[in-house]
């Protein structure tokens, strides 16, 4: 292979190891930000544990949950507006700030509807941050797929460090203090804060970018004209049905676990293979994958996740579920980095964090529908979940292949530039 490819639009596409290596401070900064970040993310593991062993009831808890779940669809909507108009600097700040505030007040609180405003204000807070990280990652690196999947790739390894190492040090505090674990959440996102305050820069935007973004200043683009692209909605319906996938790994899994005669150390086995598969594995297999199209690897990254956790149902024993937990674990590692990066192709100078945005309101409600779903139909019948999570594998996988083209003059996605309020894609290499 050459030490360079160039792709459709003429550009040199280096080497996955080159752009590692060129990667600018940018993105080891906010890496850095987001390992310090994950490192003391406590709150939402630990939560149900907290309320329940404080008297609350399950019924409470899971409404502490949902309310906090709302939260992050609102907070991933709110961050995407505010990366692109205060910039991406600021946003990350205020985000760690104000979850360090409020994460600092959670362990006083007694009342439960305090909790759930309280839970629920850190939920929207929490994921501010996510947008403009992302952005930053968009706007510092060059407007090649290697460039892109590189940054995202390292940034997911900070944060996959962060929460294994975030796991350990939570089960050490929540069993001696749960006000002290929450303190330490707390003083990891203040560090968080502080940290992209001095250290990050929000990057200039490329002349053409520059140029091409002031033709449409005067016009205001809220989410309802961006979702008059067509092929952002693909992605973000394929973004859904791929979460509600994947969480079934949270959801579905445990339920089949205990039903087959396991217990909580046999799913906390399998989690701790699939955290260590991610954690090792993750890097290369992005780099091996970055030389094909963006389209084709959300599409088999999607069918092989579904695959895996259907086959979760015809498993009894812990070598056969540990297979299963290899097979999503790839498709998990295939897709990681890819979708983040692919949606940053997609968004045109100054609507970057809104793109990332509604990608992050797509896998929070995801997420969700799969938790309240899988739920359901596996009390209904674990084979109607299992059913339907590899039919959902399927059409995740056919939504992040290309539309066919019905015409001559129909473009390909990965080069349209018909996008709201914007002429032509992010193609041009940014300023460093």
């Amino acid at each position: 292979m050459s030490p360079a490819q160039r792709d459709r639009s003429g550009v040199d596409e280096p080497r996955f190891r080159d752009a590692l290596r060129g990667l600018p401070s940018r993105v080891w900064i906010v890496s850095l930000g987001i390992l310090i970040n994950q490192v003391g993310n406590f709150l939402p593991v630990f939560i149900v544990l907290y309320l329940v062993g404080g008297g609350h009831s399950a019924s409470a808890a899971g409404l502490v949950l949902g309310v906090s779940g709302l939260g992050k669809v609102l907070g991933n909507a709110v961050g995407g507006q505010l990366a692109d108009r205060i910039g991406r600097r600021w946003t990350i700040v205020l985000s760690a700030l104000t979850t360090a505030g409020l994460t600092a007040v959670a362990p006083f609180l007694g009342p439960l509807p305090a909790i759930v405003a309280v839970v629920g204000l850190i939920g929207v807070t929490s994921q501010v941050y996510r947008p403009a990280a992302a952005a930053v990652l968009v706007d510092s690196v060059a407007a090649t797929n290697q460039h892109r999947l590189a940054a995202f790739g390292v940034f997911r390894f900070a944060m996959n460090v962060g929460a294994a190492l975030g796991g350990v040090v939570g089960g050490v505090l929540a069993s001696t203090s749960y006000v002290g674990l929450f303190l330490a959440n707390a003083a990891a996102c203040l560090l968080f804060g502080v940290v992209m305050a001095v250290l990050l820069r929000d990057a200039p935007l490329a002349r053409s970018d520059r140029d091409a973004a002031d033709g449409c200043a005067d016009r205001v683009v809220g989410y309802p004209q961006l979702l008059a692209d067509r092929v952002l909605v693909r992605f973000l319906l394929m973004t859904v049905v791929a979460e509600f996938v994947y969480i079934q790994s949270s959801v579905g899994l445990p339920l089949h676990v205990s039903d087959v005669g396991l217990g909580e150390r046999h799913y906390g086995l399998l989690i701790g293979l699939n955290g260590l598969l991610v954690l090792v594995l993750e890097l290369p297999i992005t780099g091996a994958v970055s030389r094909y199209r963006p389209g084709h690897v959300l599409a088999v990254g999607n069918l092989v996740t579904g695959v895996g956790l259907a086959l979760t149902g015809f498993t009894t024993d812990m070598v056969l579920l540990s297979a299963t937990v290899l097979v999503w674990s790839l498709g998990e590692m295939i897709n990681s980095s890819i979708s983040q990066a692919y949606v940053g192709s997609l968004a045109p100078p100054r609507m970057v964090g809104r793109y990332q945005g509604l990608h992050g309101v797509a896998a929070t409600i995801g997420t969700g529908a799969g938790s309240l779903i899988g739920g359901a139909l596996y009390a209904i019948g674990p084979w109607a979940l299992w059913t339907l999570v590899g039919a959902a594998g399927v059409l995740s996988a056919q939504l992040g292949l290309p539309p066919r083209r019905r015409g001559r003059g129909r473009r390909d996605p990965d080069d349209r530039g018909d996008v709201p309020g914007q002429a032509n894609p992010r193609e041009a290499s940014v300023e460093r």
